[in-house]
Parts: structure tokens; sequence; C-alpha cells
């Protein structure tokens, strides 16, 4: 029987419950990982990483996982859905990368005044009538303008994102390319929504705007913001996948592979840290 690596200590406990099921359901069945691989849609390495707590497993292979072993799959779907959203929460939460901070400007020293000459202010421009004075009332303006229709600036953006929830902001927001348009986890069941792909430059990597990971392992039947991410990065670097749509399908698995191809690395179809690392070139 397989002598099963010990689970990384900081793997939730939910998805510990998860794996510790999955690893039973296995040795029970007295299938080796090769066997699993060859009667599922799912590679030996996979079905390692899945058991050994590497990565969460997609919904698909639990399924297939109960399938192969004739076990009902109610309780082990029901472990995975609790898993699934502890996973999705933690990933929500994931903090970006640091953004280097730009210094601002040393302000230019005022000059002297001239000997003889009172130096302006507000009050010597309001008596003279003077340019100081105008900047003044601009500003005074400026502000009450501002202030009273701040709500009417953003009114736009906010109705364009309630009518189309799939839309992410615009890359004219002030947000850094490393942060996630989303606030939310990604739906469990998408219904045809496809994304906008935002792509830029930030310290030589390209990011889409809908995560800053460059490590989280995924593959087929994954969902969530990283398969949008991955989807936009292989569409600009010329390996389209198909729909931008956050369901990492066929389309998207061929077109992982035409690019680790390219770039030399072992084509199995996943994105892992490798696979980041060209994507985000």
């Amino acid at each position: 029987m397989l002598r099963w690596q010990a689970l990384p200590e900081a793997l939730d406990p939910r998805a510990r419950q998860l794996v510790v099921q999955m690893r039973r359901l296995k040795d029970h069945s007295g299938l080796s990982l090769a066997a699993l691989s060859a009667k599922t849609a799912y590679s030996k390495s996979s079905w390692e990483r899945y058991l050994n707590g590497k990565t969460l497993p997609p919904c698909g292979a639990v399924e297939e996982l109960a399938r192969v072993t004739g076990t009902e799959p109610t309780r082990l779907l029901a472990l995975y859905e609790v898993a699934s959203d502890a996973d999705a929460v933690a990933t929500a939460t994931e903090p970006a990368p640091a953004v280097r901070a730009v210094p601002e400007p040393e302000p230019e020293p005022e000059p002297e005044p001239e000997p003889g000459h009172e130096p302006e202010t507000a009050a010597s421009s309001a008596r003279t009538g003077g340019p100081g004075l105008r900047w003044l009332l601009v500003g005074v303006a400026a502000g009450l303008v501002l202030g009273g229709t701040g709500l009417v600036v953003a009114q736009p953006w906010k109705s364009e994102a309630a009518t189309n929830p799939a839309q992410p902001p615009s890359s004219s927001e002030s947000r850094s390319p490393l942060e996630s348009a989303h606030k939310g986890a990604f739906p469990k069941h998408p219904k045809g929504e496809t994304y906008r792909c935002e792509v830029r430059e930030h310290d030589g990597r390209t990011y889409a705007g809908h995560s800053g990971t460059r490590t989280k392992v995924i593959e087929i039947n994954s969902i969530g913001w990283e398969v949008v991410e991955a989807q936009c990065l292989l569409r600009e670097a010329g390996f389209p996948p198909g729909a931008v749509d956050g369901i990492y399908g066929e389309n998207t698995v061929n077109a992982v592979k035409r690019a680790q191809k390219k770039a030399g690395i072992a084509d199995d179809g996943a994105v892992g840290p490798d696979t980041w690392k060209v994507l985000r070139k």
C-alpha cells in the first residue's frame, strides 16, 4: 500500500477532512495512482497533488473518485463543497504582491519677496483683486463642485457594474495591475458569462486584473478568477483559449500545452508556478 506523505500543516481543516476521506477511498479500492489516471480524466501527477493536499481537487475529480471506487458520492461532495468555500474565501482575501511606492517630488522653495514688497496672501489678494484671489475662488468652487457631485460622478460606473456584473472596472480606475477587480468568490455554477481582459505590465510582469497569483495550480475542470487571469494571458501571448469564461476546459488545456511546448517546459496542460512565470513575461 502507498505510504502517504504528511499533509501540509497550513492546510485548512476542512480541506484536510476531504483529502483524508479521498485517501481512505483510494486505499480501500486498492487502485494505484496510475490506475486512477487510467480510469479517470485526470493524470497521475494530478492525483498525487490532490491526495497530498497540494491543491484542492476540482469537483469533477471528486465525482470520478467516487465513481471508480464504487462509492455513493453525496457525503464526499458535501465535504468538497465545504472545502471549496473555504478555499474561495482564502483566495479572495489573499494579499497581492506589494507595489513599490513612488516618492512624491519635493516642493520647490518659494521665491524670497523683493525688498519693499509685501508677500501676497489671500487677504492681500482680496484687497488688490490680484491673481491670488482668482485662484482662491477657483479652488473653493472646485471643492464645492466635487463635494456636491461626487455621487453623480461615481454613479455611471456603479450602474454599468449593476447591469453587467461580468465586466470588471476599466483600467482607468485607480487600481494596481496586481489587484483583482472582483470582491467576491467566483460563482460556483457559471452561466456563460465572459470577462474582459485588461492586460497591463508591472515590474516586468504581465497582469490582466483578475488575479495576482504566480503559484496557484489550476487545471482541467477548475473554475475561478485565476482561470480568467490565465485565459487572458494565454490570449495575450498568442495562444487563444476560446471564451474567457473562468472555466478550465479542453480549449484552455490545449492552449496551455501549446504555450508550454513553446517555452520548453513540461506540457501537462496544467498552470503551475513554471507556467505562470511564462505567462507573466
